[in-house]
């Protein structure tokens, strides 16, 4: 089925879903870049924060969970999970965090990466 013919097929109500879709896809990303570079890492064990430091120190940190060891690097402003017990490595390959608001979680060790940056200054809040 080429392309023109599908196009031809779908209704005005498909169109207006396809839209929305791309425009909330572009905005979702728009945000996301748009935030500010972080300052500080902190790591959570649980419940209990257990690590902080500022992004610039390079370090190498192991945090010991309930299923064991997982690795946490800190290098070149980012920070990532090189190594971790979880069975399926999800935190491992999430990748490298580098903005304020980012998280790593590997869950089954109850280990939180979280990039801290500055806080944002508001005009109004309300109750």
């Amino acid at each position: 089925m080429a392309l023109s013919s599908l196009w031809v097929r779908i209704t005005r109500t498909d169109r207006w879903i396809i839209a929305f879709i791309f425009l909330a896809a572009v905005a979702s990303l728009w945000l996301t870049i748009g935030r500010p570079a972080g300052q500080n890492v902190v790591i959570f064990e649980g419940d209990k924060i257990v690590f902080t430091a500022p992004l610039s120190q390079q370090r190498s940190i192991v945090l010991h969970g309930p299923l064991g060891e997982t690795q946490v690097e800190i290098s070149a402003g980012k920070v990532r999970v090189t190594s971790s017990p979880c069975p399926r490595k999800i935190c491992v390959s999430m990748g490298e965090i580098h903005r304020s608001g980012d998280l790593l979680a590997c869950v089954p060790n109850l280990v939180v990466v979280r990039i801290e940056g500055e806080e944002r200054s508001y005009d109004l809040l309300s109750r």
